[in-house]
């Protein structure tokens, strides 16, 4: 792959096989994920095909795209595109007047409701991917503690030392703050979502509370909320939402937060180095959030958590091929059975619980309950294997 970044063999495959079946696929992804250089590298586009519209150039070479984009042959790119909705409904068209594979490339900052291709005029047209940072599998086990302190926005990992890592970071709050989020059409002050993501930092694994952060803010309940679901948009914080049962325990209903870039949250957090990171009293609530955040980006889909008022949670529940699993995560190297682990097999019909964990042996802690590295878990099939089996 192009520069000094890493091959990301997962991606590119997705990538591919989506281009292979549908005449215009958007990839998403938080700014700086490594969306233009993954397309570049699967499409290979013709400079003439290539449109960075954050580049007043490349709009302008755009301009009308009802008549700029009908006689381009070949994979056509639209970097940054939610920055041009007039394209939409263009695309629309000219997908159903040539419907072949691979039409157009789409890549977006911001999830597909705020760029516009979630609308009904793309509906069965359109495939989308999410494109996050470095997964386990790219970097390798061996640098998982890397992956967890820097997160994994490419530049960030791929620093030549620490020092350089957190001025990088420290520079993309601050970009993302004073200018990216207005351009995502979203107008709070910089100082002020500063502060609110600062805060929401500290919540980084806990229930939404808007009401405290309202309070320490001086605004409203629906002001804050608002702020979030901002953030959610721009693919920075996951709101990870709580899975319902009928049972006759109270439970959860508020999501849980999380931010979704673990060098990004210690960042937020001021965390500098791996001892900082250990001594840390969110330490725990970090490990939980970049486990999950791996999962999500290996293949984990529809994910939920619960909970209950009397204490009985369970961190994650995700699908995988029709299998469902539960997932607890531990930082730990010795994980055991807990009453929570036991009320989500039962009460949830779950048929099956792993327990993440930072050690270094799998085994079995109980009839349908299996203790999983995290280096297996993160790296390679261990859990779609787990959830799938019989």
């Amino acid at each position: 792959m192009e520069g000094n970044l890493l091959p990301r063999a997962h991606d590119t495959d997705r990538l591919r096989n989506a281009l292979g079946r549908a005449p215009v696929v958007l990839l998403t992804g938080p700014r700086q994920a490594g969306k233009s250089t993954l397309a570049r590298h699967v499409v290979k586009p013709d400079p003439a095909h290539l449109f960075d519209l954050e580049d007043p150039r490349d709009d302008a070479r755009l301009g009308e795209p009802t008549l700029s984009l009908p006689d381009l042959g070949g994979t056509v790119v639209l970097d940054e595109a939610q920055r041009r909705r007039d394209l939409f409904p263009v695309l629309r068209v000219l997908a159903d007047e040539d419907p072949r594979p691979g039409r157009f490339l789409v890549l977006g900052s911001a999830s597909p409701e705020v760029t516009g291709l979630a609308s009904e005029s793309l509906a069965g047209r359109v495939t989308t991917l999410e494109l996050g940072g470095f997964r386990l599998s790219d970097v390798g086990a061996d640098a998982m503690d890397r992956l967890w302190l820097r997160g994994g926005l490419p530049r960030s990992y791929l620093a030549r030392d620490e020092r350089v890592s957190q001025a990088w970071r420290d520079d993309y709050i601050a970009t993302f703050l004073e200018r990216d989020l207005a351009n995502l059409g979203i107008r709070v002050p910089a100082a002020t979502m500063r502060r609110f993501w600062s805060m929401l930092a500290h919540f980084h694994g806990q229930l939404w509370s808007g009401a405290e952060l309202a309070r320490s803010l001086g605004v409203a309940q629906t002001t804050v909320r608002r702020y979030l679901d901002a953030l959610t948009d721009a693919l920075v914080v996951r709101q990870l939402q709580p899975w319902f049962v009928n049972i006759a325990k109270r439970q959860v209903r508020s999501p849980k937060i999380y931010i979704r870039d673990s060098g990004l949250l210690h960042r937020l957090l001021g965390i500098g180095d791996q001892t900082d990171l250990l001594g840390h009293p969110k330490s725990g609530a970090s490990w939980e959030g970049f486990v999950i955040e791996q999962i999500l980006q290996a293949g984990g889909r529809d994910p939920w958590f619960w909970a209950t008022h009397g204490g009985a949670e369970i961190d994650l529940i995700v699908s995988y091929d029709g299998g469902k699993l539960g997932i607890e995560v531990k930082r730990t190297d010795q994980p055991r059975l807990t009453p929570s682990i036991r009320a989500a097999l039962r009460e949830l019909d779950l048929p099956r619980v792993a327990i993440v964990h930072a050690g270094a042996r799998r085994f079995t802690i109980a009839p349908g309950v299996e203790a999983i590295p995290a280096s297996q878990a993160l790296e390679g099939d261990a859990l779609a294997e787990l959830a799938t089996s019989r």
